[in-house]
């Protein structure tokens, strides 16, 4: 439909558009009836067909894909609803039993010598739309929590002054650090750490937090910056 019927349609300021409007809106919303025991039956089968094609992707064409990529061979590694986005050049060594989630993006700057790497330790969980920029180093500890949304950034991409950005240079060295999460540490949905940053072990950080200098270990932080709430009850060197 051309944007000049739309409109005419939409106006409705005629008869001939009115009965046009109802006409296109009831064809859009037009269904067959609902026979319960039939469609719960197909939405069954739907489901099974959906999970059979997914698993089967997932076994033979996602994993081994991904493990190619990686310096280690991830035993037990799940990837689920896809593969990770990996941009530039990246060392990539995952441990035992983690699941990441296909959703998920890795960079490595391209600006160094050597290439940057990240480290994945054994039971680790990185969320739904996680982005991890690797500047020179990132160390995700065993059994590290990454929630949904969550940004480890090693490096910010562009240089502070704005002639070098308008130019297209890169960041400095300077603006550069490893991030080491130690194990245990939990992240909650959408928690940006900055480089150069250490998190302490079993310290949880609350959802939205920006974590700019490093936490100790057995607590709880929370805000913009992220500081020190209160310690937990756990104790994180048991």
């Amino acid at each position: 439909m051309s944007a000049a019927l739309k409109t005419w349609v939409k106006s409705r300021n005629t008869p001939l558009s009115r009965f046009a409007y109802c006409a296109f809106t009831s064809l859009r919303t037009l269904r067959v009836p609902v026979i319960r025991p039939l469609h719960r039956t197909l939405y069954a089968i739907h489901l099974a067909v959906q999970r059979t094609i997914w698993e089967s992707t997932r076994i033979l064409w996602y994993t081994p894909l991904f493990v190619s990529r990686l310096e280690t061979p991830a035993p037990g590694l799940l990837l689920y609803s896809g593969m990770p986005q990996v941009i530039g050049k990246l060392r990539i060594r995952v441990g035992r039993g983690s699941r990441i989630s296909g959703k998920s993006t890795f960079i490595g700057r391209s600006g160094n010598a050597a290439a940057p790497l990240l480290d994945i330790g054994d039971n680790v969980d990185i969320g739904w739309q996680s982005t991890i920029s690797v500047g020179t180093r990132i160390e995700i500890g065993d059994n590290v929590r990454l929630a949904g949304k969550c940004m480890l950034a090693g490096f910010p991409g562009h240089p502070m002054d704005p002639a070098d950005r308008a130019a297209g240079l890169p960041d400095t060295p300077d603006q550069i650090g490893d991030i080491v999460l130690e194990r245990d540490v939990w992240l909650a949905t959408g928690v940006t750490v900055l480089a150069g940053v250490r998190i302490g072990r079993a310290t949880v950080v609350a959802a939205g937090s920006v974590v700019t200098r490093d936490l100790p270990p057995g607590v709880l932080a929370a805000g913009v910056p992220a500081r020190v709430i209160r310690s937990l009850a756990a104790d994180p060197a048991g």
